[in-house]
């Protein structure tokens, strides 16, 4: 079966080299090339890095559109809303990375962190015009443990390959709960922000949001990101560290700069 595949954040791009091992992938639909990093370059999408060294046909129009007809579309962490016309062209299945009804929306995987939910899991569910309230063909949950919101787009992406297997030849659906739905707005700079009084949440706020967006606080009056901490004796102990202005590095060796 040929498929069609719409990502465009790295979890999206774990998908599709996953789906591309045993499954004729026809094109990506991704967002177009956007500025990224310190230096604000211009710079491609991870899911079409992916794409690239796949061999994959690659579309990046500002709005969604069909390619060319396929008889499923995989949707992951695409980024932009599908309109309904495309939705009746062909079985849109959208990989969720939570238990759907709960996370509905942006960013599922920071909030169930930052909320201290001891599970989540991926829904595979049909897309339809409301916002991830499609039909559900297939989930399956797991535990966060300790994880930070990396390892959990990870083990995500593993599961979701391994759902989609069983699910998008012949997809079997059952209406989609509305009771315990929960919406994962997106994050934004307050939620970056670190209470150090509080250390379980400045704890789960710095897993939340590590690798990819990072929490910052101040230490010892500069402007830090915490990128790994661990919790000891009820405080927060950082443990990989970013100065403002400069690169990754360990706490001891921050603190040896301040002296």
């Amino acid at each position: 079966m040929r498929i069609g595949v719409a990502a465009t954040a790295p979890l999206g791009a774990d998908v599709l080299e996953r789906l591309a091992e045993t499954h004729d992938v026809a094109w990506l639909l991704t967002r177009p090339d956007a500025p990224r990093g310190r230096g604000r370059k211009l710079a491609p999408p991870p899911a079409k890095e992916a794409a690239l060294q796949l061999g994959i046909p690659i579309h990046q129009p500002e709005q969604p559109e069909l390619p060319a007809a396929v008889e499923r579309v995989v949707v992951c962490a695409y980024g932009l809303y599908i309109p309904t016309r495309l939705l009746a062209l062909s079985l849109w299945l959208n990989v969720h990375p939570s238990l759907l009804p709960r996370w509905r929306g942006a960013a599922p995987v920071e909030r169930a962190i930052l909320a201290g939910d001891s599970e989540t899991g991926v829904t595979i569910h049909e897309t339809v015009e409301s916002l991830d309230a499609g039909p559900v063909a297939a989930e399956e949950a797991f535990p966060i443990g300790e994880l930070d919101a990396g390892g959990v787009f990870e083990h995500a992406a593993e599961v979701a390959a391994r759902l989609l297997e069983t699910v998008i030849e012949s997809p079997s659906f059952v209406p989609q709960a509305e009771e315990g739905a929960t919406y994962a707005e997106k994050i934004t700079a307050a939620d970056r922000e670190l209470n150090l009084d509080d250390p379980l949440d400045a704890w789960r706020r710095v897993r939340a949001l590590s690798p990819h967006i990072g929490a910052f606080a101040t230490l010892h009056g500069r402007r830090v990101t915490i990128w790994r901490a661990r919790l000891e004796d009820g405080g927060l102990v950082p443990e990989l560290v970013q100065p403002e202005g400069r690169g990754k590095m360990t706490y001891d060796e921050f603190l040896r700069g301040v002296r």
